[in-house]
């Protein structure tokens, strides 16, 4: 079985734009998906990138435009400038961590569920009631809001460590057993390809 690593930040627009189609991808090879909630700006920081609001104004005004278009053409519900972002990303990353430790629900759902949150909902995924909601909604146990703090704030530093050590510098990145990596929701197709042998 081909196991897919998936790097992924819960306010990262464009893991929200990636949808579920990792997890149908995932399905038709029979492939595994191993979640790592990341800290972003970390990431960047690590491996030479510039938070968005960092950047060059044509940097920043291309990004905008091309969110845009990429939500049209995946017929996506999108806000350009969510109430809540940036927000914290730990309290949704070590909810993440604890239920993919728990079992019992929907991985993909609950990942999916806090990026649309954020940025089709204008709801903050730092606030608890949030967060249990879209846990509640992927098939979790809502009180894992509040367990597992400790594991998950050590897995989310692992989660960084590891994205860096695997040539990951962006979210959504995904990486192959095989050691193949593709960076963004617009390479899925890519991914697909490569899993089915064709590239």
């Amino acid at each position: 079985m081909a196991t897919i690593t998936y790097y992924f930040s819960t306010i990262s627009p464009y893991s929200y734009l990636a949808g579920t189609r990792l997890e149908q991808i995932a399905a038709k090879h029979g492939a595994e998906i191993v979640y790592k909630p990341l800290d972003i700006v970390a990431l960047f920081g690590r491996t030479g990138g510039t938070p968005p609001k960092e950047r060059h104004v044509s940097r920043q005004e291309y990004r905008a435009q091309e969110m845009q278009r990429q939500a049209k053409k995946l017929g996506m519900d999108f806000n350009l400038n969510p109430a809540h972002w940036p927000t914290n990303m730990a309290p949704s990353s070590y909810a993440f961590i604890a239920a993919a430790n728990s079992g019992g629900g929907d991985l993909g759902a609950l990942a999916h569920g806090f990026l649309r949150a954020c940025w089709a909902e204008e709801k903050d995924i730092a606030q608890d009631d949030v967060i249990r909601a879209c846990l509640t909604e992927a098939g979790f146990d809502p009180s894992l809001a509040d367990s597992g703090l400790l594991v998950g704030a050590e897995t989310y530093a692992r989660n960084l460590d590891e994205a860096v050590e695997a040539g990951a510098f962006g979210a959504p990145f995904y990486v192959t057993d095989d050691g193949a990596r593709f960076w963004g929701q617009d390479r899925l197709d890519d991914l697909d390809a490569h899993l089915a042998g064709e590239l």
